[in-house]
């Protein structure tokens, strides 16, 4: 497996590549496993059924004219359901991000998980970690708001969503997306940023910081609802120092409500249950923070 420490993924040192067999494709073509690269063997990952719930895949169309394949996940009935918009890693729409997905549903909310990554390819089963950062690399910021803003007209077109209240959550690679998502529209009241890089890595080249433009450390006067973060004191890929420095950018543009809980022991990816990185206690107590804020403010 990789144990993944960053939030673009690890450097080549860090990669084993797994031995463990793994699900399959569905019929369209979406992975039903967890992602080859990152499953450790001990993993005894949290499953969430479907009893009482609606879920499957739809597509619609993105703002390039892709046809974008979501997992949807809501609870069974007329609603309507608040929405929550869930931002995966780099890993793709593998079967944990599903589960979040059904986790939010059985919680009373309509969970919509846009496959970002499919144009070039799915990365999930991939062992290849250089390909799969090749994948994600190919995803740009205004694919990526693209696609979130096809995902908020789609949501609003359907009789079971409550698109006046909507929520977005993301982890890794996918957390980054979550503050620069709550910058840009205004239809998010509330978001959750699982260990998402607030600020170029200290390493990053020129062309590397260019890429990862916009970076949340400048856009916390721009945020149009509450955005909490739940990160990691031992992330290897996200200094504490950026976290304090993300604080701090919040304090001064008043985002009073914003802000970043730190759990020290914490290393990257902890509330990811399939990774040997998963930590039970911080992952439930960022959970707890995740249903706080969304009771509060999309229902």
């Amino acid at each position: 497996m990789t144990v993944l420490i960053r939030p673009e993924g690890p450097v080549a040192d860090d990669f084993r590549p797994s031995r463990r067999s793994l699900g399959g494709l569905t019929a369209g073509a979406v992975f039903t496993g967890y992602a080859v690269a990152a499953l450790a063997q001990e993993a005894q990952p949290i499953t969430t059924g479907s009893e009482g719930l609606e879920t499957g895949m739809v597509s619609y169309p993105s703002a390039d004219g892709f046809d974008l394949p979501a997992y949807v996940a809501r609870p069974a009935g007329d609603g309507p359901f608040p929405v929550v918009i869930v931002v995966s890693e780099i890993f793709g729409l593998h079967a944990y991000i599903q589960d979040v997905a059904r986790r939010l549903a059985t919680a009373g909310y309509a969970a919509v998980a846009p496959a970002f990554f499919v144009r070039v390819e799915d990365p999930a089963p991939l062992a290849d970690i250089q390909r799969v950062q090749a994948i994600v690399g190919a995803a740009g910021y205004e694919q990526v708001m693209g696609d979130i803003s096809a995902t908020l007209e789609w949501a609003s077109g359907q009789l079971w969503a409550n698109a006046d209240r909507v929520g977005v959550t993301g982890f890794c690679w996918g957390g980054k997306v979550v503050w620069q998502a709550a910058a840009r529209f205004a239809a998010i009241d509330a978001g959750v940023a699982w260990y998402g890089r607030l600020a170029p890595a200290p390493n990053a080249t020129p062309a590397q910081m260019a890429a990862g433009q916009p970076f949340p450390v400048d856009l916390a006067g721009d945020l149009k609802g509450v955005v909490i973060g739940n990160y990691g004191g031992q992330d290897q890929g996200i200094p504490n120092d950026t976290v304090a420095a993300m604080q701090a950018t919040l304090v001064a543009a008043g985002a009073t409500e914003s802000g970043i809980k730190l759990y020290a022991d914490a290393p990257h990816g902890f509330h990811a249950d399939y990774r040997a990185s998963y930590r039970a206690t911080e992952a439930a107590d960022g959970w707890a923070r995740l249903l706080a804020l969304f009771e509060a403010k999309l229902k």
